[in-house]
Order: C-alpha cells, then sequence, then structure tokens
C-alpha cells in the first residue's frame, strides 16, 4: 500500500492512533494551517502533517483528498 492510500484510508495521525485514536483536523499555529491532532480541553496534541499552508481552505483540501505528508517523529 502506497504512504497516500494509506493516508487516504485513516482518519486518525499515526503518532496520535498508536496513543488514542485522536482524529484529524485543520489547526492553526503562527506558521500557518496544518493538519495535527487536538483535544478540546488541551488543545494541540500532535503535528502530523509536514506541511503549513497559508489558508485553511488548501488546508482543509489536502485533509479532505489525502495530499499531504506524514510528519515523521524521531521517537
Amino acid at each position: 500500500m502506497e504512504r497516500s492510500d494509506w493516508i487516504l484510508s485513516h482518519d486518525y495521525g499515526v503518532v496520535k492512533k498508536s496513543v488514542n485514536g485522536i482524529p484529524l483536523k485543520v489547526l492553526k499555529s503562527a506558521a500557518g494551517f496544518y493538519i495535527g491532532t487536538c483535544d478540546d480541553r488541551q488543545g494541540p496534541i500532535s503535528r502530523e502533517s509536514n506541511e503549513y499552508w497559508r489558508a485553511q481552505e488548501t488546508a482543509n483540501q489536502a485533509l479532505e483528498s489525502g495530499q499531504w505528508t506524514q510528519f515523521h517523529y524521531d521517537i
């Protein structure tokens, strides 16, 4: 299975799926919009996309289409 196929078939980030299955969302930081995970009480938990986007709509399109790359943590 290619990486893009894997991403399209999963609604969870690699890091957070292994911990507690928090779904992916488009989030915002000072660097721009990114795909990550967030807890309503704790705030942002993980960055899952390598990319940052200037526009929220572009980030939403990337999430919906699977056209983004997984950020790799050194763990």
